[in-house]
């Protein structure tokens, strides 16, 4: 991969991972910790968040696969970890998130939703994406580095 193509993808990559830690697991699970918070509005906000995050993710990932695509012979582990996350966010984003929004419609409502493990798997999903782009940028970092004669 060129040293501008390079740069790309590692700030793609290292943006999405921010991102994602900065949600899912700093800004989320503090949210429901606050007390003065009801659970239904901070579902409701959960919602918007996560939306504008999917829409997030589908642009980074488009950046990923198509900088990866260009040279993909060189790299097909990293093109493959690219397809991964987006298919990932594609999960995501086309069945769970509306899943888990008709819950919140449910819940706002005043209604209690049957047992269900949509948010078990959002979970593993998120860290699944996490891993993947954690060891993503970590190669990418790497190369930018060999590039400009680093240890």
């Amino acid at each position: 991969m060129t040293g501008a193509r390079e740069a790309l993808f590692a700030f793609a990559v290292t943006v999405g991972l921010g991102i994602l830690i900065g949600v899912s697991f700093m800004a989320t699970p503090v949210k429901f910790s606050a007390p003065s918070l009801d659970l239904p509005t901070a579902l409701d906000v959960g919602r918007v968040t996560f939306a504008l995050l999917s829409r997030v993710e589908w642009v980074l990932c488009a950046i990923l696969v198509i900088v990866t695509a260009l040279e993909w012979r060189s790299r097909p582990l990293r093109l493959a970890c690219c397809l991964v996350l987006a298919l990932l966010v594609a999960g995501q984003s086309i069945w769970l998130l509306p899943a888990l929004d008709a819950r919140i419609d449910l819940i706002i409502q005043g209604g209690v939703p049957a047992p269900a493990a949509y948010h078990q798997i959002y979970i593993v999903c998120e860290v699944a994406k996490a891993v993947l782009l954690l060891w993503l940028s970590s190669v990418s970092l790497w190369q930018m580095a060999s590039y400009r004669g680093a240890p």
